[in-house]
C-alpha cells in the first residue's frame, strides 16, 4: 500500500519525503485554507517535491466549471491529479477529463455504488472517507474491502485510496484490507513510527551504551596521562 499524505503545508511534506515513504500527496480547500496564498504555487511546489500524484481539488459545482479548473490545475505540473467530488456533475465532468487524458481522483466516496460508478466514468483513483462513515455508526472499512474486490473482479482502472484516516488502526486496517493506496495527516504518520516500548528500549539502549562508554573514556584518558608522564 502507497502513502500519500493529506495536507498543503510544504514542511510536512519535506518531513515525509525524507523519511523515504511518501508516494503522493492529497489536497482539498480546507487544507488550502490553513496555507493561505496562492493555491497554484503551493500546487507547483508540492508537485517538485513529490513525483507522485499530487490531488487539486476544483470547487466548481457545474460541469463547465469543473472542467475549466481541472484542465488548468493539469497544467501546473505533469503529475497534477484533478480531486472532484462524488455527483452527477462530478461523474460528468470524470468522463470528459478523461476524454483529455487528464487523471482523476473522485473524492467524497461513501458508498461502493459511488466508487463503481466512479470508476466506470473514469477516475484514477476512488477515495472513500472511513473516518466520516464511522463517524456515522456504519463501516468504513467495509467501503474499502467491497471497492478493491470489484477493482480487482471486474478488472477496473482504478485505485482505491482510503481517505479520512482518523488513527494508525486505520492504516493498518486499509492495508490488510487491500487499498492500493491510503492519504493521512502527518501526526499519523508520527503515531504509526512512535511505539512505547521501541522508545523505552532505545532509551535502555543508550543508557546501557554510556554506562559502557564512560569507564572505556576515563581509561584512555588514564593511559594518555600515563604515557604523558613516562615519557617526560
Amino acid at each position: 500500500m502507497k502513502i500519500f499524505l493529506d495536507t498543503a503545508e510544504i514542511d510536512e511534506i519535506h518531513t515525509a519525503a525524507r523519511w523515504g515513504v511518501l508516494h503522493g500527496v492529497t489536497t482539498n480547500p480546507s487544507l488550502f485554507a490553513k496555507v493561505g496564498g496562492s493555491y497554484d504555487d503551493v500546487l507547483k511546489q508540492i508537485c517538485a517535491i513529490t513525483p507522485g500524484p499530487v490531488s487539486a481539488e476544483v470547487v466548481a459545482e457545474d460541469v463547465d466549471g469543473m472542467l475549466r479548473e481541472g484542465r488548468h490545475f493539469a497544467t501546473l505540473a505533469s503529475n497534477i491529479v484533478v480531486k472532484v467530488a462524488m455527483s452527477e456533475e462530478g461523474l460528468e465532468a470524470i468522463a470528459r477529463l478523461r476524454q483529455d487524458g487528464i487523471k482523476t481522483n473522485c473524492t467524497l466516496i461513501f458508498s461502493s455504488n459511488q466508487g463503481l460508478l466512479a470508476a466506470r466514468a473514469g477516475a484514477s483513483f476512488l477515495s472513500p472517507f472511513v473516518g466520516r462513515l464511522d463517524d456515522i455508526n456504519e463501516q468504513g472499512m467495509e467501503v474499502v474491502r467491497e471497492l478493491v474486490a470489484m477493482v480487482k473482479t471486474h478488472g477496473l482502472h482504478a485505485q482505491v485510496l482510503a481517505a479520512s484516516i482518523r488513527h494508525p488502526r486505520h492504516m493498518t486496517e486499509a492495508a490488510l484490507a487491500g487499498a492500493h493506496i491510503a492519504t493521512v495527516p502527518l501526526k499519523i504518520l508520527r503515531q504509526m513510527i512512535h511505539h512505547p516500548l521501541t522508545d523505552t528500549g532505545i532509551l535502555q539502549f543508550r543508557k546501557d551504551w554510556e554506562a559502557v562508554e564512560k569507564p572505556s573514556s576515563l581509561k584512555k584518558k588514564f593511559d594518555d596521562a600515563h604515557l604523558v608522564i613516562t615519557a617526560s
